[in-house]
């Protein structure tokens, strides 16, 4: 693995737990239905930070691109998370906004 990658391995590896952490307290919500969309966004999001992972740990040709799909995706989550004053949420949108930080200042 590239080294220079290591704070975005970080990062995704953080946000992939939040993410994870915040789609199962949304399912305990009691209007699930009103956290559809939040719940949506942590999979993708929780799925593109292991896709993230896994590139940059394999020395993907195409990581540059992977972690610019990945900041966008957590810029997203990070938006929609926001909207909910559940901690959850907002740890979670705190993890994707560093993620998507550390994604774009890698890929730059």
């Amino acid at each position: 693995m590239n080294t220079k990658y290591e704070e975005v391995l970080k990062a995704c590896l953080e946000c992939l737990e939040a993410c994870n952490t915040c789609f199962d307290a949304c399912l305990k919500e009691e209007d699930v239905k009103m956290m559809a969309e939040c719940i949506r966004l942590d999979r993708e999001c929780a799925d593109i930070c292991a896709y993230a992972a896994q590139a940059i740990t394999r020395n993907s040709p195409f990581t540059k691109q992977i972690i610019e799909l990945c900041a966008e995706i957590c810029e997203r989550c990070a938006e929609e998370c926001a909207k909910h004053d559940y901690d959850h949420c907002q740890r979670c949108a705190e993890s994707c906004r560093k993620c998507a930080e550390a994604c774009r200042k890698m890929a730059a």
